[in-house]
């Protein structure tokens, strides 16, 4: 089952950095996942969930509004003829599930000569998840060839290991968890001059 499939079967409004800096979150998730009908301080676990799904609505909105103001900025730069860093989109595919949609991502460097991936990707059209991969990248005939790997948390599949190429024009990653595997396909999509 693929990674957005994962995280919407168990319930969990997708966004932005939910990983990052939020063990209470993760704890909460655990325990409005349990039994409908117990409580926790005397409040039902189906209101706690409500609540939840409310206060994730919000980190969706602030995730989706700093990945976009990232998107936006990168727009006027031109893409490095001669490194993978920049803008990128495209589509991701499971290869377990036949799940699919439009994947966009941020390639910036890391000090230590590593990279960081930042994907966004959608799933059923409506749904948003972002998160960073940081990327070990190699030169290699015709561009890089690149790996490395993340854990999503048990909501969205645990630990996911990436490895594919990248040109001036095109990035083609693998991805693989315990529950999934699949594909992305990207291309650098056109620049905004000013």
């Amino acid at each position: 089952m693929s990674l957005f499939a994962t995280a919407a079967r168990r319930g969990i409004a997708l966004a932005g950095g939910l990983r990052d800096g939020l063990p209470w979150l993760e704890a909460a998730i655990r325990l409005a996942s349990m039994n409908r009908t117990t409580r926790a301080g005397g409040i039902s676990l189906r209101a706690i969930r409500r609540l939840l799904g409310l206060l994730l609505l919000g980190l969706a909105a602030t995730g989706c509004s700093t990945f976009n103001r990232g998107w936006k900025a990168a727009a006027s730069a031109a893409a490095p003829p001669n490194d993978i860093t920049g803008r990128w989109e495209g589509t991701w595919r499971s290869d377990v599930t036949g799940h699919h949609g439009k994947l966009r991502c941020l390639v910036a460097h890391l000090e230590g000569g590593d990279y960081q991936a930042r994907y966004r990707a959608k799933y059923l059209r409506i749904m948003s998840f972002s998160y960073p991969v940081r990327l070990k990248v190699a030169a290699a005939e015709h561009g890089f060839r690149f790996n490395g790997e993340a854990d999503l948390g048990w909501y969205a599949g645990g630990l996911y290991q990436y490895e594919g190429r990248a040109s001036a024009t095109n990035f083609v990653s693998t991805y693989k968890s315990k529950e999934d595997h699949g594909s992305f396909q990207m291309t650098r999509p056109a620049s905004k001059k000013n």
